[in-house]
């Protein structure tokens, strides 16, 4: 297949200070075995030489442009501004992040299964994210899989087909559709896209590694793991999307189980933080879902998770020992940044009518 013949594909990275890794994802671009891309950089008013990196090399190759934002915006929203700048013309939209890249063959194995499945809206693989391989389960016989499907096995946490914005392929009119494309209310608003679009579209597989994500210690995401923003952030995907790919016996059992989960989380965090804004943070999201907050389930988890720590010392010294680090890399301010954009969060009734 010749370059004109093939699909456009539109990528677009999102930066904000990446001067150190920058380069190295666009090389990755550049070294695709799939030419027909278009690239958009989308520069978040950095402060390092990381618009200087990307005027180098869209003054060589005229695939490259950059938009130059006038003022600085929040993850989110500029996440929203970035995928706004795809090409009419594109089919597919890959987002790669700054300090992100993708392996040479990603997007001619991407749109391979696109065009193979005309129903597929979102392409997955495994992704590597630094030394770990992730996304994985899936079998190697199977390439295509019903949306319902990869939902319901998110849900009830039986196999995870799709990632970060990373790690996915995007059919680009479910993009230009959606506006804004990332709910900017939900901190894992790419799981909750992914979402979105497999309510009325399938999910195609690659069984291979095609992209590298970079743990980022000091990022939002992973501020928002640290502090629990993803068990809030669950309970909504559920009560959106869960009684279009669930069973109401299914729903039930999901809804206990995220439950146990957050109760443990906070359970474990009694006996080590005293940040009032967290505990505000977290009562808040038991309020707006309407479950409301349990003093008694506090209590009993608490406890649980107390005798748990005396059985095996060893880890719990341990935990607590990296929570003081993260606090040493994580301070009050961007801690903040998640509560105060959760606080915004409007969740769904959990009905199953809805």
């Amino acid at each position: 297949m010749n370059v004109r013949s093939q699909p456009r594909v539109s990528i677009v990275t999102p930066v904000y200070n990446e001067e150190e890794h920058l380069a190295e994802c666009i090389e990755s671009i550049l070294a695709q075995t799939y030419q027909n891309w278009d690239y958009t950089i989308v520069n978040n008013c950095s402060t390092d030489g990381s618009l200087q990196i990307a005027s180098r090399y869209a003054a060589k190759d005229r695939r490259i442009r950059i938009h130059d934002n006038d003022r600085f915006l929040e993850m989110s929203p500029n996440l929203n501004l970035a995928v706004r700048q795809i090409s009419p013309a594109s089919k597919y939209c890959k987002v790669v992040f700054g300090d992100d890249w993708i392996f040479p063959r990603c997007l001619e194995q991407m749109v391979a299964v696109g065009e193979a499945y005309p129903s597929v809206g979102v392409v997955s693989a495994y992704e590597q994210c630094g030394q770990q391989i992730r996304i994985t389960g899936l079998s190697p016989k199977q390439s295509l899989v019903p949306g319902r499907e990869a939902c319901s096995q998110f849900l009830l946490g039986t196999l995870l087909l799709f990632g970060s914005q990373n790690s996915v392929l995007y059919r680009a009119n479910f993009v230009r559709n959606r506006n804004p494309f990332y709910d900017e209310s939900n901190m894992y608003s790419d799981f909750e896209a992914c979402f979105a679009i497999l309510r009325t579209s399938d999910l195609g597989f690659v069984h291979e590694v095609l992209t590298f994500s970079r743990p980022r210690p000091a990022s939002v995401g992973s501020i928002a793991a640290d502090v629990g923003a993803s068990f809030g952030s669950l309970i909504d995907i559920l009560f959106r999307y869960g009684n279009q790919c669930l069973s109401e016996q299914e729903y039930q059992r999901c809804l206990e189980r995220y439950l146990c989960q957050y109760y443990s989380f906070l359970g474990r965090r009694f006996w080590v933080d005293r940040d009032r804004e967290f505990w505000s943070y977290h009562k808040e999201i038991f309020t707006t879902t309407g479950i409301g907050f349990s003093r008694m389930r506090l209590a009993k988890a608490a406890v649980a998770e107390l005798f748990s720590s005396l059985l095996r010392p060893k880890g719990a010294f341990g935990s607590i020992k990296r929570l003081r680090l993260k606090r040493k890399i994580r301070n009050r301010q961007m801690r903040s940044v998640v509560f105060e954009g959760r606080a915004r969060q409007v969740f769904t009734t959990p009905s199953r009518n809805g």
